[in-house]
């Protein structure tokens, strides 16, 4: 049966607060440190980079020219330069939601607490864009319209944007690993290494690439609000 609780690797106690390593953690660290090597080799290697892109070079020229016509296409022009944000935003959501293909693996982000957290890093970027390119103009149109009293519900409204956020990607991955483990489950020992095949492809590969899409859209979008004149 599928188990519904995170694996917990250890857990780490500082002045009496335990801190739990789950898998969440853990893999949430490997996603980083992964992004990490890549960038670094991309730094090491942009030195040696030619006028004509060939291999290498030429997959990361492709990727950041099509995120280049992402921001233009979905976002505004004055936050161009959250655009390495975004890409590895995007990237990282990729990562974590495909890691379902592999045996034994859960994707960190069928663990709600991993997408309220980016879901609350948009959040910030929202305040953080609003405040600095429409200043006391953004704070007021967006929670004290029509009047000061209504600063709880305007607050409530501007939250409900990441748990609506956190929760959209966090269900569509759950949904996903419970059918995938009823598959497997469900399946003969001799079927599993055939028929759970569509599943994966479905909602570890389709799926998880649909939802860092669309969740990457929309914080694109609800920064790109943020920041524009009303």
């Amino acid at each position: 049966m599928f188990d519904a609780n995170v694996p917990v690797h250890g857990v780490i106690t500082i002045n009496g607060f335990e801190l739990w390593i789950t898998n969440t953690v853990v893999m949430g660290w490997v996603i980083s440190a992964i992004l990490i090597i890549f960038a670094l080799i991309v730094r090491f290697k942009l030195k040696n980079f030619k006028e004509r892109p060939t291999g290498f070079q030429n997959a990361v020229e492709m990727m950041v020219d099509a995120f280049e016509g992402f921001m233009k296409a979905n976002g505004n022009p004055a936050i161009a330069w959250m655009g390495g944000w975004f890409f590895t935003l995007f990237t990282f959501i990729l990562l974590a939601n495909i890691t379902g293909i592999f045996p034994g693996m859960r994707p960190p982000t069928a663990d709600w607490p991993l997408p309220l957290a980016l879901a609350l890093t948009t959040f910030f970027f929202i305040q953080f864009s609003g405040i600095r390119y429409r200043g006391w103009k953004y704070v007021k149109g967006t929670y004290l319209n029509p009047h000061w009293l209504f600063l709880p519900v305007n607050l409530l409204g501007e939250l409900s944007r990441p748990i609506s956020l956190s929760f959209r990607m966090f269900g569509n991955i759950l949904g996903g690993l419970i059918l995938v483990t009823l598959m497997y489950q469900l399946t003969p020992f001799f079927a599993r290494f055939v028929l759970p095949i569509p599943l994966h492809l479905i909602f570890d590969i389709a799926f998880g690439a649909l939802q860092a899409f669309i969740f990457t859209v929309l914080s694109l979008t609800f920064v790109g609000l943020a920041a524009a004149e009303s």
